[in-house]
């Protein structure tokens, strides 16, 4: 009885240390000043609260996120730039990287992002 009592708290243990553990590192490699980014589970309609706060993320800026919806790991990252354009990633699977880096081109409207 000990046994299995002590592999279920072990399972819970383990599995608690690694619930948080899809924080990652935004890079932003947009070429532009942004001031606000939405994390969401990717094709859901609400984006929740502005995740950067205060300080704009200035292009070169690299910032560490928390992220602790494993059950939700694809999730869609939205960002608002300075001049209130709004540009979307779709489906990353922030449970598989550790670090997203942004890019779009303005002019040609291409949207693409290298997950390491």
């Amino acid at each position: 009885m000990k046994k299995i009592i002590l592999g279920a708290l072990l399972s819970t243990i383990v599995g608690a240390a690694f619930a948080g553990n899809a924080d990652f590192t935004l890079v932003n490699r947009t070429g532009y000043a942004i001031n606000e980014v939405f994390i969401s589970p990717s094709k859901q309609s609400n984006w929740g609260k502005d995740r950067l706060g205060e300080n704009q993320f200035m292009h070169g800026q690299s910032r560490k996120f928390k992220f602790g919806d494993t059950k939700n790991c694809k999730q869609d990252i939205q960002v608002v730039f300075t001049d209130g354009d709004e540009v979307e990633w779709e489906d990353i699977n922030l449970c598989e990287v550790n670090k997203v880096t942004l890019k779009y081109n303005k002019k040609t409207g291409d949207v693409s992002a290298d997950l390491e």
